[in-house]
């Protein structure tokens, strides 16, 4: 497993977690959630992608209305939903910092910045780099 991974995510190491695919600086936690791996999802700068018409600030309202755009509406609580496919959105001080999708086994998964994606409880990226999961949002699968 990563030092580096352990060190910024404490709760991993005992929740459990397994990386699942090498670095990549192409597209970041935003991005993977909705299930782009071609750009980084991100208002500010903006230099980065972020879905037209909403807008370009770091706030929750915001956040949620990019993954709107892609067809994501809020819903209550991490259960699977047959046909459905989930985020669960990180806050840190009413800030959002990261998003995990859910898996077909109820784990989630996610990219930890610019280095791998890994397969996690919701809890194991709870702590003073993400914070703690303040909404989810569903879609149907495609």
């Amino acid at each position: 497993m990563s030092d580096f991974i352990e060190q910024a995510f404490p709760n991993l190491k005992d929740a459990g977690y397994q990386i699942t695919s090498p670095q990549n600086r192409k597209y970041n936690c935003i991005a993977w959630a909705v299930g782009d791996q071609s750009r980084w999802w991100q208002p500010e700068p903006s230099i980065f992608y972020w879905p037209a018409g909403v807008d370009r600030e770091i706030s929750v309202e915001a956040y949620v209305a990019a993954f709107a755009a892609v067809g994501y509406v809020e819903c209550d609580g991490d259960q699977p939903e047959d046909g459905c496919e989930k985020i669960a959105l990180y806050a840190l001080n009413n800030k959002p910092t990261h998003a995990a999708r859910q898996l077909n086994n109820g784990l989630w998964t996610s990219k930890l910045g610019q280095v791998e994606d890994v397969e996690h409880t919701l809890d194991g990226l709870v702590g003073n780099k993400y914070g703690t999961v303040i909404k989810f949002l569903k879609r149907p699968k495609p």
